[in-house]
């Protein structure tokens, strides 16, 4: 078996990838030059021309219309692959290590070094289908904490991206939801997490089952979990920006009461005059404290009506107000 070999670039190969149909092999140096090649005969089909790096990471759509290379000259491009021509550019502050397009092409991720003071960092953009309308948006970032990401790529449906890191340790990320805040049980055997996705989830810590997920119908910033009662507390709501843009009424900046089995909301407490972005249970359970958005804390030492609650689960149906 003679195999066929490909010269085109003049220094070492950082990534080759095949497209979706096989026909095309892409690659990728350090000679600033991608590449793009017929796989069956290796006939070049020509290069990408306008980085002045390294280029680390590549990746090419599901129909091959566009490439996306990431380079240590602080850009990541995104080329037509017909005609060559880079149809946009993203600056960045540091080099680009890894790239990706999502499922269905409609966005993709580039990941940035953590050199000169930055941190590595994920940053996920939309992708337009006219390239003429794309532009440097920027849908979410993901600020890596630990040593950085020299891989990455999309999980299955979009929903995680899975990193990997000089360490040797990878990583998943969820991709659509910005986590708030994350506090364990009194014996850590689960957690509470809350995001900005409208809910907070009742995680076992050995496993990383979702047990429990409570939802609402604005942003969770905090979430706890009761040390003597089957009860979790969310706090959060619209910032001020999300109300004048939304139709929902009423700020809702309520601590809200969720019954942790059956997950029912069971009540809620007033007064914050904007959203709640803490909240912490007293160890004995007989009280939680509040921080919001308005500056103030507060706390709330809970009655004894609280504590003789008896939750009906066939005739429960109004919320006391606490």
């Amino acid at each position: 078996m003679r195999p066929i070999l490909l010269h085109g670039h003049l220094r070492s190969l950082t990534r080759i990838r095949y497209n979706a149909d096989g026909d095309l092999l892409f690659s990728a140096s350090k000679d600033n030059k991608p590449c793009v090649w017929y796989s069956a005969n290796g006939e070049r089909l020509g290069t990408f021309n306008g980085h002045n790096g390294t280029v680390w990471d590549l990746a090419v759509t599901q129909d091959s219309r566009y490439l996306l290379t990431g380079s240590a000259d602080n850009t990541c491009k995104m080329w037509e692959v017909e005609t060559g021509r880079c149809v946009f550019t993203w600056e960045t502050r540091t080099a680009v290590r890894a790239v990706s397009f999502a499922l269905g092409d409609e966005k993709a991720l580039f990941v940035t070094d953590a050199t000169m003071g930055q941190q590595s960092t994920i940053h996920i953009v939309p992708i337009e289908s006219d390239p003429e309308d794309q532009t440097s948006e920027v849908l979410r970032t993901i600020v890596i904490t630990g040593p950085k990401a020299t891989v990455a790529v999309w999980g299955n449906l979009n929903r995680t991206i899975i990193t990997g890191h000089e360490d040797g340790t990878i990583t998943e990320w969820n991709a659509d939801t910005d986590i708030t805040d994350i506090q364990f049980s009194k014996d850590k055997s689960h957690f509470m997490s809350s995001s900005k996705d409208h809910a907070a989830y009742l995680t076992d810590s050995k496993t990383l089952k979702v047990m429990k997920r409570f939802v609402t119908e604005r942003p969770v910033n905090s979430a706890i979990l009761s040390p003597i009662r089957p009860h979790v507390i969310l706090g959060g709501g619209q910032d001020a920006m999300s109300v004048t843009t939304t139709s929902l009424k009423g700020n809702k900046f309520e601590s809200r009461f969720y019954h942790a089995v059956f997950e029912d909301e069971i009540g809620r407490i007033k007064g914050h005059f904007g959203p709640i972005n803490t909240l912490a249970f007293h160890p004995n359970g007989r009280s939680f404290s509040s921080g919001g958005e308005d500056g103030f804390i507060r706390i709330h030492h809970l009655d004894e009506d609280y504590f003789d609650f008896k939750y009906d689960e066939e005739n429960f149906n109004d919320l006391p107000e606490m």
